[in-house]
């Protein structure tokens, strides 16, 4: 997230953003009078280098994502100056990022299963939409839209909830309807914003871990230890009450129980930024430690991330796996494949829906909850008018 959004990171793909964005509006097409919306929520990344700059101001200036002194000042101030450093990395990694591919393909999928699977709410259509690069969630929303579904499910491809990430995007579409008029005010509206401890997701990671193993000899797999890394998060927030730390950690302890704690492991965190205190062991000090320690052989697991993108294809892939690998000594770091098209992870995307399409809460009483100690005053309001949306 922030770091590769400061200092660059998102994968490579097969597709030009010409190309895409075609699929995208043919995906679109599809069902031209869709019943089931399934618009699904992440942070997007460049397709193309030429679109880092306006992707990093749109991130250094959502204070919902990072707070600034004169943001207004600072925020572009730093997008512009990290643009060349991000666009180099972009271009090390094939010049773009994937995670539109995986997100079309992951919602194609899903929308196959969820026809037959759930008849009573087909036919089904799933939207693309990204928080800071195209589609934009505010123009996501307009084609909804025009498709005029009977029911909106807003779906967070976060699976464990962070007011940073997911409530970026939720607080969006908030923003977006305040000052628009809400041409889906007729539609049933309701709220997937978590879902870390479902047990596929537990199994997709379980099954992606043990085939990573198996490409270590075999009198040392069972010394491997699994370093589940996710996405740090500045020490304020989580004093706050951010839910993030602890929803992570149960997804970890899930996968280690399908796994039957085969192996040591530990819940490591990348992609630090700035000087501020953030949570920690870091993933590439952790590593460091383990080999002072002796121990030479790891894999990642990049337990917060559902499609490949920057973090896992340049800071894991190039900056550990890599280049921190071979500064050490370590013998083997392996990386665990993100979820991806897996079919125990598409599984899992339909059994959350069609649960939560046949669940008789619109909304998880937990996320109309804000923190404890939080600071942000459009979140009172946000959660408030989706109370009133999902009734």
């Amino acid at each position: 997230m922030l770091k590769n959004i400061l200092v660059s990171k998102c994968g490579s793909s097969r597709f030009g953003p010409l190309t895409q964005m075609r699929q995208f509006s043919l995906q679109s097409a599809k069902h031209s009078k869709p019943r089931t919306a399934i618009v699904m929520l992440n942070m997007g990344g460049p397709q193309t280098t030429d679109q880092v700059h306006d992707y990093l101001l749109r991130i250094m200036t959502d204070r919902d994502m990072i707070q600034l002194p004169v943001q207004s000042k600072l925020g572009p101030w730093i997008a512009k100056r990290r643009t060349p450093e991000v666009q180099k990395k972009y271009a090390e990694i094939g010049g773009g990022s994937p995670i539109f591919k995986w997100t079309n393909i992951q919602g194609e999928l899903l929308c196959k299963q969820l026809d037959k699977v759930s008849p009573e709410t087909a036919p089904h259509k799933h939207y693309v939409a990204f928080r800071y690069v195209t589609p934009l969630t505010e123009d996501t929303l307009k084609q909804v839209e025009q498709d005029q579904p009977e029911r909106v499910v807003l779906f967070s491809q976060y699976p464990q909830y962070s007011c940073a990430t997911s409530g970026s995007s939720f607080n969006a579409i908030y923003t977006h309807y305040k000052s628009n008029k809400n041409g889906l005010a007729n539609a049933k509206w309701s709220v997937i914003d978590r879902w870390g401890t479902h047990p596929l997701l537990a199994k997709t990671f379980a099954d992606k871990i043990r085939k990573e193993l198996e490409k270590f000899p075999a009198e040392k797999r069972k010394d491997v230890i699994l370093l589940f890394s996710a996405h740090s998060l500045p020490l304020k927030a989580v004093n706050r009450g951010d839910a993030y730390p602890s929803e992570v950690g149960a997804t970890v302890q899930n996968v280690m129980e399908h796994l039957k704690y085969c192996n040591p492991y530990c819940l490591v965190w990348q992609s630090k930024v700035g000087p501020l205190p953030w949570l920690e062991p870091f993933t590439e000090d952790a590593i460091k430690g383990y080999v002072k320690q002796g121990k030479k052989n790891f894999i990642l697991v990049p337990i917060a991330f559902v499609n490949e993108h920057i973090e896992t294809l340049h800071e894991l892939d190039i900056e550990y796996c890599q280049e921190l690998a071979h500064e050490v000594g370590a013998e083997k770091i392996g990386r665990a494949a993100a979820p991806n098209d897996h079919p125990l992870f598409i599984d899992a995307l339909t059994d959350v829906v069609s649960s939560h399409l046949k669940d008789a809460n619109a909304v998880n009483p937990k996320f109309l909850l804000r923190c404890p100690s939080c600071v942000n005053a459009k979140c009172s309001s946000s959660k408030q008018w989706y109370r009133e949306m999902c009734n």
